[in-house]
């Protein structure tokens, strides 16, 4: 039963930055179009990817069968437990602007959350820069996730070289 509610670990960045791509599309329509029955929809989508990964995702496995295989782009391997937590900060901002529209009647407040949403979803899409992996890793290194957890990201330089000291 546990391996029916897993997380594909490691994760295809290409995937997760299509996806995240999607999530961009989908926020800035909800915004624009102020179509705030969008927030549900990206709720949906970002609870099942916490819950199944891309399994049953309409978003995920349209990046995932769909679009990604017909880029040019080769497969980027990263550990799954950043992403997994990403997609979790997701789900907060997604409840969150749907419960402002929904349960609050508050829609410039969700608005202004699914804008947050979008920008995040925005640097991970077009900069590869994953603000929920951003934050795993200050956790890990503060203690809060411990190491046991993703072996493979527990140095938040990993893969890169640190800065040297005195440099601005």
């Amino acid at each position: 039963m546990s391996s029916y509610f897993s997380f594909p670990n490691p994760v295809n960045e290409v995937a997760a930055r299509v996806t995240a791509g999607g999530v961009v599309v989908l926020g800035l329509a909800a915004i624009v179009l102020q179509l705030p029955w969008l927030s549900l929809v990206l709720a949906a989508g970002f609870l099942l990817r916490v819950g199944w990964g891309p399994r049953f995702s309409p978003l995920a496995l349209l990046s995932t069968r769909v679009i990604v295989p017909r880029l040019p782009a080769e497969k980027k391997m990263v550990p799954g437990p950043p992403k997994r937590f990403a997609q979790g900060v997701g789900v907060a901002f997604s409840v969150s602007a749907a419960a402002l529209f929904y349960g609050l009647d508050l829609h410039t407040a969700g608005y202004v959350v699914l804008g947050a949403l979008v920008a995040a979803a925005t640097l991970e899409s077009v900069f590869a820069l994953c603000l929920g992996c951003q934050a795993f890793a200050v956790l890990m290194r503060v203690g809060l996730v411990p190491e046991s957890v993703c072996q493979e990201c527990n140095d938040i330089w990993a893969g890169r070289t640190p800065p040297s000291p005195g440099a601005a």
